[in-house]
């Protein structure tokens, strides 16, 4: 998958099959999306082309909203988009200027003078342009004057689904990662480098790595407890993984600590990612130490019959 950070970089292939969106999560839904990508590309002897936009719109025009939380970030949506088999991924910087260009200019200018559009896929509610005023049914209206042909994805088809990204934020703060997983067709997962902590689990033999994300839009699921499968230099291992504030030891702030079951070693500095298959329990102030470690062999025996 070939990758551009401006329109200036991309050089057109002789047949863009083209679709736009944040893609957050690149799921289910999504993944119908590029699949329809990929056989019109295919059919015609063309490439497909991804154009995406970063930060993400809302970043940019509701700053002082500081609630949004995000499935992905951008380098594992990258990573996911090239899985899929994107031919290019053109990553457009969002910006206010960009925000009030109308949906003609914005087909004028970057669908078919730049990217050269052939064939446009689009989901049945997607919007673009100014205050988001184009839609489907604009740009079928004024097909003739664009010269590339238009799908959508039907509401159906999406429907039948029954995914959004929307629904896949709730049900993880819910904690309810059965569902959340079913939408995204795989793990919901989350990466950080392994930190010091306060080293409290290592005296009750469960040492944990303290997982630091570094962008603080990832959207973390409910707090609590979680059977999860933790990789870190490409091998995986069972793990148990806590989110929370930690009120045994009268934490004072929201902490994400995996402990790997049969693995031995340092893992302070390294990159570890933690793959949810399963909420355990909600995270509760236990009367002593003691009963704390008494639930952590029992959240461990449930992880590994789980997983």
């Amino acid at each position: 998958m070939k990758i551009y950070q401006q329109l200036t970089d991309f050089h057109p292939p002789h047949f863009s099959v083209v679709t736009s969106g944040t893609f957050d999560g690149v799921h289910l839904g999504h993944q119908k999306i590029l699949r329809r990508l990929q056989e019109l590309a295919t059919r015609k002897q063309g490439e497909t082309v991804l154009l995406t936009y970063w930060p993400h719109p809302r970043l940019i025009l509701q700053p002082e909203d500081k609630s949004l939380r995000l499935l992905t970030t951008l380098s594992e949506k990258v990573k996911l988009l090239e899985e899929m088999g994107v031919d290019h991924l053109i990553i457009l910087p969002f910006t206010k200027e960009l925000s009030q260009m109308s949906s003609e200019e914005f087909i004028r200018d970057i669908l078919v003078d730049k990217i050269q559009t052939k064939t446009l896929v689009i989901g049945y509610d997607h919007k673009f342009g100014k205050n988001r005023e184009g839609s489907f049914e604009y740009l079928q209206s004024h097909s003739h004057l664009f010269g590339f042909a238009i799908e959508e994805i039907s509401r159906q088809d999406v429907d039948d689904l029954g995914v959004s990204s929307t629904k896949i934020r709730t049900a993880l703060a819910q904690g309810d990662i059965s569902t959340a997983n079913k939408y995204l067709g795989r793990p919901y997962d989350l990466s950080g480098q392994v930190v010091k902590g306060q080293q409290i689990g290592r005296s009750l033999g469960f040492p944990t790595a303290n997982i630091q994300i570094a962008e603080d839009y990832k959207l973390l699921p409910r707090d609590g407890a979680y059977a999860v499968h933790a990789e870190v230099n490409s091998i995986r291992y069972k793990a148990i993984l806590n989110i929370g504030d930690r009120p045994t030891v009268d934490g004072q702030k929201k902490t994400i600590e995996a402990h790997l079951i049969d693995f031995e070693g340092d893992l302070y500095g390294q990159e570890l990612r933690v793959y949810f298959q399963e909420f355990l329990r909600e995270e509760k102030k236990f009367e002593s130490l003691d009963a704390l470690k008494n639930q952590l062999v029992v959240d461990r025996e449930r992880a590994i019959f789980i997983l």
